[in-house]
């Protein structure tokens, strides 16, 4: 398999210029520096071709520049591209109407259109403070929900989103997540660990730390995304709703990376068959176009004019494209992300079948992680065996992320095909016997470029 000479000359002329003039905050990954793509295709400035299985974080939902998506775009540019929330257009409206639709409770989904996944959150930490008159918020560890001050607080993958940042919101307390493969609490034999994580927020949390009535909501992402994409045992969320329903909590779902029908269901929360209250939204809804969108059942949304707002929010184009994507994903590839998903994982457990240094392989759709372990007895996370694989299947022309401590994540683009998904396994699998064998990626000009895994 051909390993190309990576960065090329034409990119790492661009990372040098980047580097004078852009935020170093940014976690980049390897140096790719994209000049264009095509559905699951990717070209970088030097025309070397990659497969795309990052997807921009599970962004580019439709792949990269759908025609549809394009059209949409460029139509609704030539009409205006920018009026503001103090008026009203049709788009704005028509998206609305349409996250109605879908929305995965049975009420009437009012929204509230932001720019980010972040915002997102922080409208619906705002609501839910100004709907319930309380102040506390239950969060869990491995989540992301955002950087800024109010998700970041509830954002608990890393500590170098909190670092040097101190103090942040008040009123989140943190616990486990029901991650099956890494358990935190004790659970006995047969019992579904996520009814232990409920009975433990019951009778530690609420019980002995914060009064059930002074609790606003629990944000949770269905299957966390930064943490790992840790799927949750059967029984947490029914669990979980029956416990917010006890104490008249707002069951909040972060499907800011899991939603718009990346586990081949709309939003991932209705694999378990319970409605949230409020739901955050963002990422893959507008295959690219930068639109977040909070929508909570309607008797929640009752605050008043000039509560909550913003400038972007609801921008034309971004809307324009909002629609595109819906119709496509509907008409296309919500069927074809359970397809694909699952015979993505069943290649990636034939590797695992291979290889002992992959722990775990799980995922729902195409939003799948695959977990690397020093030893399948211990679980110790092999980090380092990670970052060299991502590495070594960009320098042979496969774009992957990690995530929590030792996972790559699989998200392509939903309309991803098969003969695509035979192409990255082979390529990811040559990776990885490299990086066994300890071949350490050395991308060109290494000395001028730095590199941080994803």
């Amino acid at each position: 398999m051909q390993i190309m000479n990576l960065p090329g000359p034409k990119a790492r002329a661009l990372v040098k210029r980047d580097q004078d003039v852009i935020s170093p905050s940014y976690p980049r990954g390897y140096p790719f520096v994209m000049e264009h793509g095509k559905g699951t295709e990717v070209w970088d400035v030097d025309n070397n071709r990659f497969l795309d299985f990052a997807a921009g974080i599970a962004v580019v939902s439709t792949g990269h520049s759908h025609p549809a998506v394009v059209k949409a775009i460029q139509e609704q540019a030539e009409k205006f591209i920018h009026i503001s929330s103090d008026f009203y257009h049709t788009k704005w409206i028509e998206l609305g109407e349409k996250i109605n639709e879908i929305a995965p409770f049975m009420d009437n989904a009012v929204s509230f259109m932001t720019n980010s996944g972040t915002e997102s959150v922080e409208a619906a930490i705002k609501l839910a403070r100004q709907s319930s008159g309380a102040s506390q918020f239950i969060g869990f560890l491995g989540g992301f929900h955002g950087r800024t001050m109010g998700a970041v607080t509830f954002t608990a993958s890393k500590p170098v989103y909190h670092r040097d940042f101190y103090p942040l919101m008040n009123g989140v307390t943190h616990v486990p997540f029901p991650d099956p493969y890494r358990p935190i609490l004790d659970v006995k034999p047969g019992e579904d660990y996520g009814d232990k994580v409920v009975e433990y927020i019951e009778e530690q949390i609420l019980n002995h730390l914060l009064p059930p009535e002074d609790v606003a909501g629990i944000l949770v992402e269905p299957i966390q995304g930064e943490g790992g994409y840790v799927l949750p045992t059967p029984g947490f969320f029914p669990a979980l709703r029956q416990l917010c329903d006890k104490h008249d909590i707002l069951l909040i779902v972060d499907e800011v990376q899991s939603g718009m029908g990346r586990t081949g269901k709309w939003w991932a929360i209705q694999h378990y068959g319970v409605e949230p209250d409020i739901v955050c939204a963002a990422k893959g809804i507008a295959s690219g176009m930068p639109l977040g969108v909070m929508f909570a059942k309607e008797h929640i949304v009752k605050w008043p004019r000039g509560a909550h707002g913003n400038t972007f929010g609801g921008n034309p184009i971004s809307c324009a494209a909002a629609l595109a994507t819906i119709e496509l994903i509907e008409k296309e590839y919500l069927q074809n992300a359970v397809e694909m998903g699952d015979y993505l994982i069943e290649i990636l457990r034939q590797i695992q079948a291979r290889h002992p240094s992959v722990g775990d392989v799980r995922g729902k759709g195409l939003m799948i992680g695959l977990e690397f372990v020093k030893d399948p007895q211990t679980k110790t996370p092999d980090s380092k065996l990670r970052d060299y694989t991502v590495d070594n299947a960009f320098l042979r022309g496969l774009l992957l992320l990690g995530c929590g401590s030792s996972t790559i994540r699989f998200a392509p683009p939903l309309c991803v095909t098969r003969s695509e998904i035979d192409e990255a396994t082979v390529i990811f699998e040559e990776a990885l016997s490299a990086s066994e064998r300890g071949e350490e990626p050395l991308l060109g000009a290494q000395s001028e470029v730095h590199t941080i895994a994803a």
